[in-house]
Formats: structure tokens, C-alpha cells, sequence
């Protein structure tokens, strides 16, 4: 009996390890697919890759993002990772302070010359 204890606690603790990590990766994975599901055009969202941009278009499993005044980018659904909390989200294209209205989409103050 003595010696099964050191067994026992190796795979208790085995078992610990394996069964953590994946409750932790289930919950991410339910939370990104749900946001996912939620997706609505004109949400502000980033992908993956660190690119942000607002929702144009949805299909069944891509999303249509717009990223610079008309430039779309069509992604897939998985690629969308989160949604910044709030219109003022500070991005690499969106300085900190930037209201909901100065986001890609809107019409450029002049045409390009």
C-alpha cells in the first residue's frame, strides 16, 4: 500500500495539469465563439493578426472589414478575436480619445489628391 501512495499522487497531479489548462482553453474558446455569433455590422472588432477594423458586411463565414475610409478586407469569422470595449478604444489606426464618428467609414475631410 505504501508504495501505490507515490503513485497515486504522480497521477493526481498528472491529471490536475491536463484537466486546468483545458477547462481555462474552453472557456476562452466559448467566449470568442459567442462574440462571434454577436457580431453586428458597424461593431469596431480586431483579428488575429492585429488588424482593426468595422464590420461592413457578414456572411454565414466571413466578415467584410472596412479599415480605411472604403477599404474592405473580407476575413473569416474565426479570424475576429475581440471587440475594444468602448467607441474611444485607443488602436494602432485610431489615436486614444478618437470618438465612435472618426472610425473608418465615415467620408474623408478631402478627396485625395
Amino acid at each position: 500500500m505504501k508504495q501505490a501512495i507515490p503513485l497515486i499522487l504522480i497521477a493526481i497531479a498528472f491529471v490536475v495539469l491536463i484537466v486546468l489548462p483545458m477547462r481555462s482553453r474552453n472557456r476562452e474558446l466559448q467566449r470568442v465563439q459567442e462574440m462571434q455569433r454577436s457580431l453586428q455590422v458597424g461593431a469596431r472588432v480586431m483579428t488575429s493578426s492585429g488588424m482593426y477594423g468595422r464590420i461592413v458586411g457578414l456572411g454565414e463565414d466571413t466578415v467584410d472589414l472596412e479599415i480605411a475610409p472604403r477599404v474592405t478586407t473580407t476575413w473569416s469569422r474565426m479570424a475576429v478575436r475581440e471587440a475594444p470595449d468602448s467607441p474611444g478604444t485607443a488602436g494602432p489606426d485610431r489615436p486614444a480619445g478618437a470618438g465612435a464618428d472618426d472610425t473608418a467609414g465615415g467620408e474623408p475631410a478631402a478627396e485625395p489628391t
